[in-house]
């Protein structure tokens, strides 16, 4: 199957992913376009998913701006996480065809994307029984949290590759005390491979388990 996916250089805005998102969904659903798959960094943001509490935000509102981290309420499932640059976000905003409508087997797809690029890096990574995203013995380096509409899914995974991760200390990642989170920096040190190897790597694990042929293009 065909489908696209849009390649951003520069760290974007949550808000400014957010609103490209919606409006690739609509588009979608129309079917005025392919599926699309958006891959990129974001600016520092905290996100809380549908089941995401405040009680997860360990700072007041005063206190992330004074860090430079924006604070969002996201319409996607799961629950608080951090966005930086240095972390690789995924947003695949396609059709889920009659043999994988399923909401299971669509986050089974994402955590397997993101344990086959562990696994490209010579990393061990696996899931954990009821708690979903990608996990390795020193820590969570994907996390999930996406939504269907109309069967269009969009939102998606986030993978750590070398972010600070100082921004996860002001939070209760994904709901989940005392859980360390880990990135490919923290795992492999000086090994750690550049961002643009990952992103890649990222893409082609996405286009074997999700069947999707993508075609590379730059946002403008």
């Amino acid at each position: 199957m065909k489908a696209r996916a849009v390649l951003f250089d520069e760290p974007v805005p949550y808000r400014t992913g957010l609103d490209l998102q919606r409006r690739l969904l609509a588009a979608r659903q129309a079917k005025d376009i392919p599926d699309t798959v958006l891959i990129l960094q974001h600016t520092p943001t905290v996100t809380l998913g549908n089941r995401g509490r405040d009680n997860y935000l360990l700072k007041t509102p005063e206190e992330y701006a004074a860090l430079g981290i924006e604070v969002f309420h996201a319409e996607r499932g799961g629950d608080v996480t951090y966005h930086a640059p240095g972390q690789w976000v995924l947003y695949p905003i396609i059709h889920l065809g009659a043999n994988e409508a399923d909401s299971h087997g669509y986050l089974w797809n994402l955590e397997e994307v993101a344990l086959r690029t562990l696994a490209d890096f010579g990393i061990q990574g696996f899931r954990r029984e009821g708690k979903n995203g990608a996990w390795t013995e020193q820590g969570k380096v994907a996390a999930i949290g996406f939504r269907l509409k109309r069967w269009v899914a969009f939102h998606g995974m986030s993978f750590n590759v070398n972010l600070d991760l100082s921004g996860f200390k002001t939070i209760v990642p994904c709901g989940l005390a005392g859980l360390p989170v880990a990135s490919l920096k923290t795992i492999l040190s000086d090994k750690c491979p550049p961002m643009e190897a990952v992103r890649d790597r990222l893409l082609v694990n996405f286009s074997r388990v999700c069947n999707r042929d993508l075609e590379p293009v730059q946002s403008v």
